[in-house]
């Protein structure tokens, strides 16, 4: 009998996206897909292969008879939610914050560590966030080929990384500044912000995002480090089974809707070459080479945003730095920084069930 799957969060932002990374499927190993959301959501209807299905409510009788549970919801959701599921039979796949630094819960890239799926004390497991994913599937491949020892990552993050508060807010700073004549001096796009109702205080991000970047991504931890680029050291030791990986990282946000790139300066035990990189990623089937700077070719997120690979692309050696590539990548934070993984993870755990 095929195993049944439930997407707990059917009506949000990734939950949209899941739903249609389901639809594109060529086929998919569940006998039944449960859709579930909040109580305002209950009754609506949703086609997921060919088959219209009514959205039920978050209730612990909603996880009866659920195999493997995708959540795509808030932590405090999740949090609460996902030991219920478990508790009901399922296996919890969980793409909040809730659980990723839980030494009970493994947090899964199935390219990476998918040999972890099966260690789930709690019945849970998590997914990364999408900063660290967006480069996971291509530092990974890289690490089983040359061992990494140190990480050094600037990161260039979409808004819809903040959720449609933040894709919204991005595009009433563009509709309220076009073709103004702006930057001649410090605070113009402010002050222009300010004039047209969009003040700072009541934006997602600390700074105008217009013709602007801002190096502050998630909350402030303190001692000058924000919530992400402590998500990227913390969840790259742990996917990657490095404990003492050296890392650090600067996370900036970027006038950009959707796909986070990052640029990568990663440290091997063993010599790595340009060519042996092309090579690894060459090899992988969720990663995609894009490298021909002669001919000014390499991936940006305008030419990724929808795709489900990993893009990457300015590989070169370190000119200082021994065992040391710098490269590219971009990701769709919404799909393989999300609900792709999600779901990749979910497919993993399918056979399990059948």
């Amino acid at each position: 009998m095929a195993p049944t799957l439930a997407l707990v969060g059917a009506t949000g932002a990734v939950g949209t996206v899941m739903i249609d990374i389901i639809n594109g499927k060529e086929s998919v190993p569940w006998g039944e897909i449960r859709l579930i959301a909040s109580a305002r959501s209950a009754g609506k209807k949703i086609t997921v292969r060919g088959e219209e299905l009514t959205v039920v409510a978050l209730s612990p009788e909603a996880f009866d008879g659920v195999d493997v549970a995708m959540f795509d919801v808030p932590d405090e959701i999740s949090a609460e939610w996902a030991p219920v599921a478990a508790a009901r039979g399922a296996v919890a796949v969980d793409n909040s914050g809730a659980f990723r630094m839980d030494d009970e819960v493994p947090l899964v890239v199935p390219e990476v560590n998918a040999d972890q799926v099966g260690a789930r004390p709690k019945g849970i497991i998590a997914n990364p966030n999408c900063t660290t994913l967006s480069m996971m599937a291509a530092l990974g491949a890289l690490h089983h080929e040359f061992e990494l020892t140190e990480l050094v990552v600037a990161s260039y993050q979409a808004v819809s990384g903040a959720g449609k508060e933040g894709v919204d807010r991005l595009y009433a700073e563009l509709n309220a500044v076009a073709g103004k004549p702006l930057g001649v001096k410090a605070g113009d796009v402010r002050a222009e912000l300010e004039s047209a109702g969009l003040p700072i205080a009541d934006s997602p991000f600390p700074a105008p995002l217009a013709f602007n970047v801002v190096p502050s991504a998630g909350s402030y931890k303190g001692d000058g480090w924000y919530s992400e680029e402590l998500k990227v050291r913390n969840e790259s030791r742990k996917i990657l089974g490095i404990p003492g990986l050296k890392v650090s990282a600067t996370c900036v946000r970027v006038p950009v809707v959707t796909t986070h790139s990052l640029a990568v300066h990663a440290t091997f035990a063993r010599e790595v070459t340009v060519e042996a990189a092309h090579k690894v990623f060459g090899a992988q089937q969720s990663v995609v080479l894009v490298d021909d700077p002669e001919r000014n070719v390499f991936p940006t997120p305008a030419e990724v945003v929808g795709a489900d690979p990993t893009y990457v692309g300015r590989i070169r050696q370190a000119l200082d730095f021994p065992n040391t590539l710098d490269f590219f990548v971009c990701g769709d934070n919404l799909r393989k920084g999300a609900a792709l993984n999600t779901y990749e993870i979910a497919e993993k755990l399918a056979p399990e069930f059948a």
